[in-house]
Parts: structure tokens; sequence; C-alpha cells
């Protein structure tokens, strides 16, 4: 069947009552017992069932049995075994207020290889080489020792690895489930700071509570407008350095949530279900109210319609409410997983929360915080996106297992939060540039003369052991708010063109930047990550891009030596940025070492085997405690995203660079007396200058 008759054989399977079961679609040959067959002998494998089993006569039985042994027989001739994944035909399913024609998922639109497993031997030589500007000479002797032991043949790394490419060959994707569950749904920090990155969008023109109602009404609708593309299935698929991405995550933001456990969280996706969930959440004063988005016949609400309900919501919330219960999801994870069970006990809680949870978003209507100085706003405002202020400020008004939380303050401030396991920050920047774009039209729908129903408020029944979870939560929280050290700024010299004019990537300038503002403050390099993204396979999702190396060590120690020459100095750099920009296409390529090491790791747990020594080593550790968390993620909006950092005495660093501005957010912890986030943000500054200085001098001596 060619590619492009796909949708006509759909429909056609609709009507009569077949499902599809796609195969494996990357363009590789498949090996089989007599050698390599070329992929457009196998482009696709259709193997059809009636899609009503208990009807088992009628012409569309006809062949069903005989398909399946000719399936089998196919499967089981080849070495390579193709997977075979249940094909969710999206006309079966109707969201509110979408029709859906019969298609395919965005990730399926063209065909996206899968995720490769690097060769053994190119992981471990990288590894050798990332170690090289971490550790002493002697540990690096003493790992290289472990690596040999590791890799030599019959030994357990290439025993790991045939294993791991075997799941590669039996899996969509073989490392997809394995990181969310290690990076996300396992881990116990609390999901405030520690987890949920969020994004300060521009100050908004209006301090009062009626430009509040008025603008958070149309980031609802919206958002709403987007949902529509999407449900149709018109969003265009994204594109980098001319290779499509897979757009899965967009399926998964929406109506999602994260359910916590007491060992282990769960992930929720409702928009898939057969009822998808055709309201949202509001929240103010602490107080959770469940709002319908869609009219009765699935269009949805207008613009006026949305500000009516929310005027009501506030006319409903104007007292703050004794018990801040969001911030039960700012706690650590066991403890709130062990207080989610005692909530659940009650009927009306379950229903409460199970309306949160299966809303399609949250809307947070805070209330405003203290003034203070316009060099300090986007800092406090990140700050307040990340946590909400505290248990006394805003941070009730949170429910952080939300995958998307949009937050709408009184004062003007606003911007996002958003749960990692079922999103990232490409595609949410994606939403924001959408949202905010629809913000700027003018209504020009009325509001039909239809009456609504009023917003439900959502009650809970706080027992006293609730009670108390709530007062050690609040208590934990405030110590977190305390704790956080965050500052932001906007470095105005050069934006994204300056580096652009002078043949560099942006974000290799950047990082370099960073190497030198850390090495500066510390006289040492550390271990940095750049998180980006690999989407281009399919179910991509994140990579690391390690910053530190031996070039970058050069520069860095060259840069402040005063017998260095301009031209030693601008050779150094340009090194370094080529040893980064090596690293990125090596990482866009799924050659990258961080998740191929970690698969390796999770195999031999997996088969309940001792972890490789060369997992315990100290330069293992050194080289995965990443004092400096970067990443770029760039958007048309003047914003900036922020996270906290990954380990207590490191720190966070996101930007988004702009043509002729780069807005940066650095985080650290207060309780390590090492890192000074203000401080290491001013490094950071006179360091780009530094660079930019350096390269304008070898312009004009060129000249």
């Amino acid at each position: 069947t060619e590619l492009g008759s796909r949708r006509k054989l759909e429909l056609a399977l609709v009507n009569s009552k077949l499902l599809l079961f796609p195969c494996r679609t990357d363009p590789s040959p498949i090996p089989t017992a007599a050698g390599t067959a070329p992929i457009e002998d196998f482009v696709f494998l259709f193997f059809c069932c009636l899609f009503e089993t208990k009807s088992q006569t009628g012409p569309s039985c006809i062949g069903v049995n005989a398909s399946r042994e000719r399936l089998i027989t196919m499967l089981t001739a080849s070495t390579r075994l193709l997977t075979v994944r249940v094909w969710r035909l999206t006309a079966l399913i109707k969201p509110a207020g979408a029709w859906c024609p019969p298609g395919r998922p965005f990730s399926t639109h063209s065909p996206l290889p899968q995720l490769p497993v690097p060769p053994l031997k190119h992981t471990l030589e990288r590894y050798l080489l990332a170690l090289q500007p971490l550790v002493t000479p002697e540990e690096l002797e003493q790992t290289r020792e472990i690596v040999r032991e590791f890799s030599r043949p019959h030994s357990i790394g290439p025993k790991l690895q045939d294993r791991l490419e075997r799941r590669s060959r039996r899996t969509e994707n073989w490392l997809t489930d394995w990181w969310l569950q290690n990076a996300y749904l396992e881990c116990r920090l609390p999901l405030a700071v520690h987890s949920n990155p969020a994004v300060v969008l521009p100050k908004q023109d209006y301090n009062d509570w009626k430009g509040q109602l008025r603008f958070a009404a149309k980031l609802i609708a919206g958002v709403l407008d987007f949902k529509s593309k999407a449900d149709r299935e018109t969003l265009p698929t994204e594109y980098m350095r001319g290779k499509p991405l897979c757009m899965d995550l967009y399926s998964k933001i929406l109506s999602s949530c994260r359910i916590p456990g007491p060992k282990h969280d769960t992930l929720i996706n409702y928009g898939c279900t057969r009822n998808p969930p055709a309201h949202v959440t509001v929240v103010r004063n602490f107080q959770f109210f469940h709002l319908d988005v869609y009219n009765s016949d699935g269009s949805p609400l207008t613009v006026d319609q949305i500000h009516m309900q929310l005027q009501q919501i506030r006319n409903l919330s104007w007292k703050t409410d004794k018990e801040p219960l969001g911030v039960l999801t700012s706690d650590h994870r066991n403890t709130w997983g062990q207080a989610y069970n005692t909530l659940m006990k009650d009927k009306l809680n379950r229903e409460s929360v199970r309306a949160i949870q299966k809303s399609i978003f949250t809307v947070c209507l805070d209330s405003p915080v203290l003034k203070i100085s316009e060099e300090k706003y986007t800092s406090r405002m990140a700050a307040q996106m990340l946590h909400g202020g505290g248990s006394y400020s805003n941070s009730g008004n949170r429910w952080f297992d939300k995958t998307l939380q949009f937050i709408v303050g009184e004062d003007g401030s606003c911007g996002v939060i958003y749960e990692q396991s079922s999103a990232e920050g490409p595609p949410i920047a994606t939403i924001l540039d959408h949202v905010l774009d629809y913000c700027k039209d003018p209504d020009t729908v009325r509001a039909p003369m239809i009456p609504l129903p009023l917003p439900k408020k959502l009650y809970f029944y706080i027992t006293p052991e609730i009670k108390r979870d709530i007062e050690h939560a609040k208590q934990n929280l405030d110590i977190l708010v305390t704790d956080l050290d965050i500052s932001c700024f906007t470095y105005r010299n050069f934006g994204k063109d300056f580096p652009k004019l002078h043949g560099v990537s942006p974000d290799c300038f950047v990082q370099m930047a960073l190497q030198l503002a850390y090495f500066r403050m510390y006289k040492e390099l550390c271990a940095t990550c750049e998180s980006v993204s690999v989407r281009n396979f399919h179910l991509g999702r994140t990579d690391v891009i390690r910053s530190s190396s031996a070039d970058s060590l050069e520069f860095v120690k060259s840069m402040d030596d005063p017998e260095k020459e301009v031209s030693q100095k601008v050779a150094a750099l340009h090194k370094a940025f080529d040893c980064h920009s090596a690293y990125t296409d090596m990482a866009l390529k799924g050659m990258a070492i961080d998740r191929h090491l970690l698969g390796l790791k999770l195999q031999a747990i997996e088969e309940g085997l001792s972890v490789p020594e060369i997992f315990m080593d100290t330069s293992f550790a050194v080289a995965t405690h990443w004092r400096l968390s970067t990443g770029q993620v760039v958007a048309r909006a003047d914003s900036v995203m922020c996270f906290g950092p990954m380990v207590p005495d490191g720190y966070g660093v996101w930007y988004n660079p702009l043509e002729d501005h780069i807005n940066f957010s650095v985080s650290a912890f207060n309780c390590c007396e090492e890192t000074n986030a203000e401080l290491f943000s001013k490094s950071l500054e006179t360091a780009l200058s530094d660079m930019q200085n350096l390269i304008l001098q070898t312009s004009s001596q060129t000249a």
C-alpha cells in the first residue's frame, strides 16, 4: 500500500468496521534470514480484525484468520521483529466541539525514524572524553580501566548492549517508557521548583480585577482555539533543520494529569477517552471551580460568555478559603501520595479531585503581590510562577500535578507552569505563542443570548487528618520558597543576530559564555547539561549536550591569560564552538552518551543484575552531578522560562535569544553558601560582553 493511499484505506476500513494496525515505518532495511530486504517490500503490514468482535459472520470476516496466520509467519520468518502498535482512529473518538476527520496522529504524518541505540564503543569513547575536564588524571586512568573491563568481549557491557538493541527492535522507542518512569514518575522530590518549569510572559496592560478577568477569558478562548486545531489535526508539522518533528506530545498536554502515589506516580490522559472533558478548572482565593467551556452543541463558549462566567466565579469566591488545599500538591511525592489516599476516602473529595484532574487545563486567578523595583520584577514573577509565593500568597491557587496551568495575576502578571512528564518546553512555547497572538486580535464573535449554568464550586470535606497534612505541606513549601534564589535579567548588548552575523550559532555562543562565567567564579569547570530535543525521532523527547569539554576548558583558561595573544584566544574560542556544534549534531542524530548510559544501567536493573561498576565509579558520579543545568526555549514572545537547579549546589539557567536581546533566568538554592544566582548573572553578563569584544577586535583587525 502506498503511503499516499492510507487515508482512503482508513476510510474504507472504518466503513467495513475493521481496525487498522500499522507496523514499523522507519526507512531502514529489515534484516531477514536471507539477508536484508528493502523496506519498500515491507512498507506497511496491515492486520485486519473485526471492530465488533461479537460478530463472527458476514463478508468482513473473510480471510481474517488466514491473514492472521500469514502475519505470524512473516513476523517469525524475520530476525527483526516488527513492532505492531494499535492504531486508534480519530474518527471513532470525537472531542467536544470538534469533528475529527479520519487521519493519522501528528507523529506519523511523515514516517519518522526510530531512536537508534548508539554503538557501545562510541559511547564509551565519548564518555572518557567528557571526563577529561572534570576529574583528575588519576581518577581518569582508574575509570579507563573500569571501562576496558566493562567493554571486553563476553563481559557485561556487550551483553547489556545486545539486550538493549533487542529492546529497540521490539518497541517503538527503546527510551520513552524508561525515561517517563525514571526521570519523572519515580522521582520523589516536590514538583514545585524541583521539577515543574514555568514561563514568565510579558506584563499585560491592566492592573485591576476587571482587566484580569477579560484577559483570562481571551486566554481560555485562545487555548480552546489551539485545542480545536490539535483535535482536527490541522496544526502544521514542525521542522528542525529541515526534518519533521514528532507531534505526539500535543495530544498529551491537554486533559492530562499526574496522579500521586506513596512510592510511584502514574499519568492519566483523559483526552483519549470516549467522553473527553469539556471543562477547565479555575482557581481563585484557594477555591476551585468547574467551568464548562463548550455549549450543548459542542461549540466553544465565546470570549464574552467565558468572561461572564469568570465574573460569576469572582462573585462566588470573594473570601479566601481557610484551607489552601492546593499546597498539598507541592509536598514531597511520598508524603502527598499518602495524603492523597486519605483525601480520596471521602466521596465528595473524590468527585472534586477527579474534576480537577480531568479538566482540559487550569487557570489560576492570582491576587496581586507586593510591588518591587522594575529591575527585580521579572525575578519576583518567576518565583511566583514556580511556587506561587508561599502558603500566605498564591500557592493555594495551584494544583502542581496538573499538566498545564495558566497564571493570570490581578496586577498584570501572567505566565504558565507545566508538569514535565507529559510536556516539553518547545510545545509549550508553541501553545503560548498561539494564545498570545489570539489575545491580540479584537473580539469578533458576539455572545449568544443563551443563559449559562453557574460554574460549579468544588467542595472538600477537610478532616482533622487532612488539616494536619495541609499544615505540614504549608511548612515545607514555605521553607522551599525561602530557599529558592532566582535572578532574571535581559542582556541588551546583542541578541541572536550578532553571533549569526559572525557565523556562530547563538546557542554555542551562550553556552561558552556560561562556561566562562562559571570558570571565573569557581576556577574549574563542572558537569554541564544542555537539554536538546530529539523529536526528530518517533516518540522522541530530550537528550543531553555536554557543554564542558577539553576544548571549552582550554578557551576559558586562555580568555584571562595575559600571555595569550588575541588571535590565540579567538582560535581557542572557535575550537570550543566547533566542539559544541559537533556534540549538538551528534545528539540530534541520537548518538549522545547520557541516555545510552542510562539505558545500559536500567537494562541491568530490569534483569535483576548487579549494577555494573562503571555506574558506581566516582567519575560517573562527578559526570552526572549537573551543577550547571541549562537549556534554551525559543519563543516569539518576549518571555523567559525558569526552573530550579537539578542539584543542591548547582544552577538552573534558561534563556530565550531574541533578535536584539537575550532573556535569562538563573536559579540556585540559598542553603548552599557556594552558589549565588545574582553573582552568577553578573558573571554571565560580563562573559557575554567580553566574548563580544573579543570577536569585534578580531573583525576590526581583519578589516
